[in-house]
């Protein structure tokens, strides 16, 4: 069975623009689209202030009030009248499910080749996209979740931007992350940048002197680009036709990533799956890229 592409909507212009971003990442993949609202009954022991034909054509609305009788069309309805329009090449079903925004998303994660959602969103009955939602969903997905935003940076020129990854250890590369960002250049017919920031030793300080010595051949710059080089090669021999370039910088690695990032096309960060449970994160790389990217950003879950 071919596993589609999974967009979650709340009507708000992040959630269309994830839309449109992941139609045609769809069509490059000659994959289905599969598009998903979610609205929650009103619970029982909550006072009913209309009835429940209400609320669910309110949740459809993605609005803050009650809409007039007769109102337009849901938000999946219009959003895969507009993609089909645009699109008539491209496989799109719809779904509406009655739960909770974070568990709908994670179990069309499951199913999904990677889950598509706005960068933010807002505070309707059905929203999905809120901060706490996002993060959940982030933090849990067993699938790539790419986050989308409203920007110039999300439309399909840019879409030809090289794909830059962000490598933390290059001498234990981790294949799934690896596997999804040369596959997505390859889908793309673009080239692909790895990024590396190596770790100072707590002897080193940092200064114009111990930059230099960390420069040098067989320094810790050195050792790193091997690192990577040799991390890239299997990969460069899987994906002859994805041209790579490699950045190691004795920076924050979320600095050279963001650097790397400013001209992409899509940006890709892992998530180790097995974190001490300390709530709901998803690391300060990931977390920083998706607060400060303009780009789309793919979050890979890996061991």
């Amino acid at each position: 069975m071919i596993r589609p592409i999974a967009v979650g909507l709340d009507g708000s212009p992040e959630s269309l623009a994830a839309a449109d971003w992941a139609a045609r990442e769809a069509l490059r993949r000659a994959v289905p689209l599969h598009l998903v609202h979610a609205w929650i009954r009103q619970p029982h022991d909550v006072p009913v202030t209309q009835d429940l034909d209400t609320q669910e054509h309110w949740a459809e609305q993605g609005g803050t009030r009650v809409p007039p009788a007769g109102g337009g069309g849901s938000i999946l309805q219009e959003a895969e009248e507009e993609l089909r329009g645009r699109h008539p090449e491209l496989t799109v079903s719809t779904e509406r499910i009655s739960d909770t925004a974070a568990e709908v998303l994670l179990g069309q994660a499951e199913k999904a080749r990677m889950l598509v959602l706005g960068s933010s969103g807002h505070g309707a009955i059905a929203g999905f996209l809120l901060g706490s939602v996002g993060q959940q969903v982030l933090a849990r997905a067993n699938s790539p979740v790419v986050m989308v935003r409203a920007n110039a940076r999300s439309a399909a020129k840019h879409d030809g931007g090289e794909v830059v990854v962000g490598l933390d250890d290059p001498g234990d590369p981790t294949e799934s992350l690896l596997e999804f960002a040369f596959d997505a250049a390859a889908t793309r017919r673009t080239a692909l940048r790895a990024v590396h920031a190596p770790n100072l030793p707590p002897l080193y300080g940092h200064g114009p002197v111990v930059g230099q010595l960390a420069s040098q051949e067989g320094g810790i710059t050195g050792q790193a680009k091997k690192a990577l080089a040799d991390a890239l090669e299997p990969w460069r021999e899987k994906y002859p036709q994805v041209p790579v370039a490699h950045t190691v910088e004795l920076t924050r690695p979320a600095g050279v990533v963001l650097r790397a990032a400013a001209q992409a096309g899509l940006v890709v960060v892992g998530r180790r799956v097995h974190r001490p449970a300390l709530g709901m994160r998803i690391g300060p790389v990931a977390h920083a890229v998706l607060h400060h990217a303009a780009a789309p950003v793919a979050v890979v879950p890996h061991d």
